[in-house]
């Protein structure tokens, strides 16, 4: 899945990098003003276009997952930044026994071309807010190139597509940038195997980005605290806690080696005990295994009476 906004000039580079095999590419589209759509269906006829119902990429995201129907989803950048070549790497992990996978820049067989030094600051601080208060060993929880199983996304609790936009112009929360921080917390959170795999980011080929770093950076540090507030509120409601582990891989794997199993590296504190399966672990307040992917999600105008405007 591609969220895209006037990338005409990148998706040729990002298409030739897909690896054989995808069944399906779904091109999330905010309003481009360039050929975006048409190059994206010029390289890949059979490329489901998908125009966005609000602003903003986490809205893109929540379009670009409704519209999927493979059992895997994988969200990749249309600027070139993330390498489309090292999806196997997370598929394998997936097929390894993981619900989600998240990239990570910083893990080994990792690197970014694109981050500054003030950028990789403050990722490092984020970091450790992170882990300190979800019990967690994120090495990148600002990278947004993540898979994952289709069955996930309603534990996820995104915005939902449908709703419309504010009448002020502002964005619901979780229809911006905060988006990405949203899903690795609510995965780690919210009771799925998280797996890490190394990936190395590339500097953006044409174009300028619209992230800016004081900006993005508090609005990841709101989301955080956001997110504690609402695990504590989900635990109070009687949710029960077996903590949180998340597998790390050491490197990212080529598209010709098979799965590893099992994971390669638990880091975390100590899930309940009573599951046998050392490589597994349970990451939410969940106590039954089927229920990922299943549980209720909030009442959607319930959400849109709690959703925060953004400044």
């Amino acid at each position: 899945m591609i969220p895209t906004l006037n990338e005409e000039r990148n998706l040729p580079h990002v298409f030739a990098k897909l690896p054989e095999g995808i069944s399906e590419v779904i091109v999330v589209d905010g309003g481009s003003q360039d050929r975006t759509v048409a190059v994206a269906l010029e390289l890949r006829p059979d490329a489901v276009i998908v125009q966005q119902t609000r602003t903003g990429k986490g809205n893109a995201l929540a379009c670009g997952f409704a519209a999927c129907t493979s059992d895997i989803i994988v969200m990749i950048d249309a600027d070139g930044s993330t390498d489309p070549s090292e999806i196997p790497a997370f598929v394998a992990e997936l097929v390894a026994g993981a619900d989600f996978v998240k990239g990570s820049r910083f893990d080994k067989g990792g690197h970014s071309h694109d981050i500054t030094k003030l950028r990789k600051l403050g990722n490092d601080g984020l970091n450790l807010v992170v882990n300190v208060l979800f019990g967690t060993r994120f090495t990148d929880l600002c990278y947004g190139y993540n898979a994952f199983w289709r069955r996930v996304v309603p534990t996820l609790a995104l915005p939902d597509p449908t709703l419309p936009r504010p009448v002020d112009g502002s964005k619901l929360w979780g229809d911006g940038f905060e988006i990405e921080t949203m899903i690795n917390i609510r995965a780690a959170a919210d009771g799925m195997k998280v797996g890490e795999v190394g990936s190395i980011e590339h500097a953006r080929i044409h174009g300028q980005s619209n992230l800016n770093t004081f900006r993005d950076g508090f609005r990841v540090l709101r989301t955080i605290f956001s997110e504690y507030g609402r695990m504590r509120r989900m635990r109070r409601n009687g949710a029960g806690d077996q903590g949180v582990i998340v597998h790390q891989h050491p490197t990212a794997r080529p598209a010709n080696t098979p799965p590893v199993h099992p994971l390669n590296k638990v880091v975390s504190r100590p899930a309940a005990t009573g599951d046998s399966r050392q490589h597994v672990a349970h990451i939410n307040r969940s106590s039954r295994r089927d229920e990922v992917g299943t549980r209720r999600t909030d009442d959607i105008r319930a959400l849109q009476a709690r959703a925060t405007r953004e400044d």
